[in-house]
């Protein structure tokens, strides 16, 4: 199992590096070349929505990205450190239109992942969320002598 891992500084001129990073890695993992536009929007994104996360919550730690190769599958993870509120305690604190514009907006970028990648994952927290994506992978081809 290879591991490929970005952090960069929550800035949006950066998630192209990660889009082009990501969409290399998945070629040499195997995955199909038909799905490698999907990856480079799914992960462009999912770096973006973290991206915007950290900006908005004046956090200065780094978005992550893992590129993670396996046997049969390529993942990618998209980590930030963002604390995410529960549908309930955005109730309960009385949302501001701001927070609700923020919420629209993500949900948005979540759902735009989701019609993207048929494997995802998302999990988030008081310390932070989580988008993992899956795609499977070809075999290497073997050269014929």
């Amino acid at each position: 199992m290879a591991t490929v891992e970005l952090r960069f500084s929550a800035l949006p001129e950066h998630v192209r590096t990660a889009r082009l990073v990501a969409a290399a890695v998945a070629r040499r993992a195997g995955v199909d070349e038909a799905v490698l536009d999907e990856v480079r929007l799914a992960v462009g994104e999912a770096c973006s929505r973290a991206v915007g996360l950290h900006r908005s919550g004046g956090i200065t730690a780094p978005v992550k990205v893992a590129l993670i190769e396996e046997e049969k599958q390529f993942s990618i993870e998209v980590g930030d450190e963002a604390p995410h509120a529960v549908p309930a305690e955005r109730v309960a604190g009385g949302p501001s239109a701001d927070a609700d514009v923020e919420a629209e907006e993500d949900e948005m970028g979540l759902a735009v992942i989701s019609g993207l990648v048929d494997d995802v994952e998302v999990t988030t927290g008081e310390n932070g969320g989580l988008i993992r994506m899956r795609w499977p992978t070809a075999p290497p081809a073997t050269a014929l002598v």
